[in-house]
């Protein structure tokens, strides 16, 4: 059994996000970063220790990895791997999205600036981007000493593992939403792959029992007259 723990960058800077980014190494908005530190220190605090961190080239991710740790996390070496990096737009890298949003249902997805099919001039299509995450995952899988393995990544790349383990298309795997700094959380065992959570956010906790209350109370000691009743 292996888990693995995947995160989506913090958020670049706002002068970026008109623009098709994609592998471009666009900077984070620190200010955001900073206002943010509550939910660092929540996330890292979920994560599990010990556990091998991954991140991509690109600096959003390693700056994402270094905000953790100051958030509490264990300070760790990372392993840097090209697997995991967003899709490539190739030659359309640094457009405006603009130019994209005139396209028809056919040219593009509704949530993607293009097809998950098309190849962008010297690019890949999301399909592809499917391929070598997927192929970066089973790697990890194979070479991993212990149980977890973090990986801090991108949208498209994080899409692209959930369409991995599932078997989903690419149309489908792009209807997933993937916010930064929130949490997907990938199984692989005896049974194959499998999703345990898409797009989990510091705030989403897990159950704690209250210490006072009973661990659930019989039928017999529940009041009759307002059982199902609203308060």
């Amino acid at each position: 059994m292996h888990h693995f723990w995947l995160i989506r960058h913090a958020l670049v800077h706002r002068d970026s996000l008109t623009f098709l980014y994609g592998t471009n190494d666009v900077p984070v908005c620190s200010d955001t970063m900073t206002a943010q530190g509550a939910h660092y220190a929540a996330l890292a605090a979920r994560l599990p220790h010990p556990a091998r961190m991954v991140c991509t080239p690109l600096s959003r991710t390693q700056l994402t990895a270094d905000a953790l740790m100051r958030a509490g996390y264990p300070a760790q070496e990372r392993l840097i791997d090209p697997a995991f990096i967003e899709q490539d737009f190739g030659d359309w890298q640094g457009l405006p999205i603009s130019r994209f949003e005139d396209r028809s249902p056919e040219e593009r997805h509704p949530f993607w600036p293009i097809h998950p099919t098309e190849v962008p001039p010297g690019g890949e299509s999301f399909l592809q981007l499917i391929e070598r995450v997927g192929t970066g995952l089973e790697t990890l899988r194979e070479t991993a000493a212990g149980k977890h393995t973090i990986i801090v990544s991108h949208g498209g790349a994080i899409r692209a593992a959930c369409a991995y383990a599932m078997g989903l298309t690419p149309h489908q795997a792009l209807c997933l939403q993937i916010d930064n700094i929130s949490l997907t959380r990938l199984e692989y065992g005896h049974g194959g792959w499998r999703v345990l959570s898409v797009n989990e956010h510091s705030s989403t906790l897990p159950c704690q029992p209250a210490a006072a209350a009973p661990f659930a109370a019989s039928r017999q000691q529940e009041a009759k007259p307002t059982e199902g009743a609203l308060p």
